[in-house]
């Protein structure tokens, strides 16, 4: 018994004695790389610290520099289409961004295969409208047939496309009075729509009157009768599509006006907001009631809009009225412009890329 515990003491012993022994060799080699290890952690973070440094230094250079674009492009880019105020200075007026010459504009409708004859044929428009100047070349060209093609190009998806809102509108109004019961979300569309259209005390049977299109070969003859189609001050100046007055907005003044008269031809931001705005007046004006009344009755009847017929109620348009309707009707038989009144624009998906 004495011989066997003593045995499992010499064991205990020994085995201490190895611990003791790796212990120490471990502690002694920790101290041996230390100095290397912490001399090359230390020199690793200084030369990380420094690319570190450099890559903050580039980065905050670029990003002030993207600012000082982004600055810009929101200067220029970011507007409410409501308003009547000129985005541009007179001084960028000649390195307008957003201004394309008309041989540029030509160029990029025929990659796109955007032709008039074409679009009378198939009933679509193959290309989004994005541009929002008119070209400057535009009044320049000699030939009245290819400036007028031009022009009717650069509106016709601008109508075509504000009209499509409108028709949406008109469609979901309708869907609204056939339900049983009406939702908060319908109410307050209704509220939106009633204050768009500038009608009090919820007058529904006023709301589907004036909640309509407006013929695409009416608003092209206005457009080129009120522009010169295209030439003239006011659209190259001003975007102003449809020689609207305001009295109070930012606009253009006439040169050749009478000294009583404090008017100006309204100017617009984007050329898109003209036609909103030109399509708001007549839906919403005094002056155009019975404009709205005949087109109502048309759609009673399950007619198709006639401009023809619509126009004989413009006479408060202009100061001419009478001779006034009797051009926008030459206008719209020389040109044949009733042939866009039922073309539709290609799905967002199929269109070509958005103009600058």
């Amino acid at each position: 018994m004495k011989k066997k515990s003593f045995r499992a003491k010499q064991d205990n012993s020994s085995l201490n004695f190895f611990k003791t022994l790796l212990t120490s060799l471990a502690i002694i080699l920790v101290f041996s790389i230390l100095p290397n290890s912490v001399s090359f952690i230390k020199n690793n973070f200084k030369s990380n610290e420094v690319v570190f440094n450099s890559s903050k230094q580039s980065f905050n250079e670029i990003l002030d520099k993207q600012n000082k674009k982004n600055k810009i492009i929101k200067d220029r880019f970011s507007w409410n289409i409501f308003e009547d105020i000129d985005v541009f200075g007179k001084d960028e007026e000649d390195n307008d961004p957003q201004r394309l010459s008309a041989s540029t504009i030509e160029e990029l409708f025929k990659d796109n295969g955007y032709d008039l004859d074409t679009v009378k044929k198939t009933k679509l428009v193959n290309v989004g409208n994005q541009l929002t100047k008119l070209p400057k070349e535009l009044k320049n060209i000699e030939s009245p047939k290819k400036r007028k093609k031009l022009f009717i190009k650069i509106v016709l998806p601008l109508i075509i496309e504000e009209n499509l809102k409108i028709r949406f509108d008109r469609k979901k109004l309708f869907e609204i009075l056939n339900k049983n019961n009406t939702s908060s979300r319908d109410k307050a569309w209704f509220e939106l729509k009633f204050k768009q259209y500038g009608i009090k005390n919820n007058d529904l049977a006023k709301l589907k009157i004036r909640m309509d299109e407006i013929p695409v070969s009416l608003a092209i003859a206005q457009a080129a009768k009120e522009t010169g189609w295209g030439s003239s001050r006011f659209a190259q100046e001003g975007n102003a599509l449809f020689g609207q007055w305001t009295w109070s907005g930012e606009g253009i003044k006439p040169l050749e006006v009478e000294k009583d008269k404090k008017h100006k031809v309204a100017k617009f931001k984007i050329l898109k907001a003209s036609v909103r705005a030109y399509q708001r007046n007549l839906n919403t004006h005094p002056s155009y009631k019975e404009f709205r009344i005949e087109r109502a009755i048309q759609r009673d009847n399950d007619e198709k809009l006639d401009s023809l017929k619509l126009v004989n109620f413009l006479e408060k348009y202009a100061e001419t009225g009478k001779e006034y309707t009797e051009v926008l009707k030459k206008i719209i038989n020389q040109n044949s412009l009733t042939d866009f009144d039922d073309v539709d624009i290609l799905p967002t998906s199929l269109k070509m890329k958005n103009l600058i």
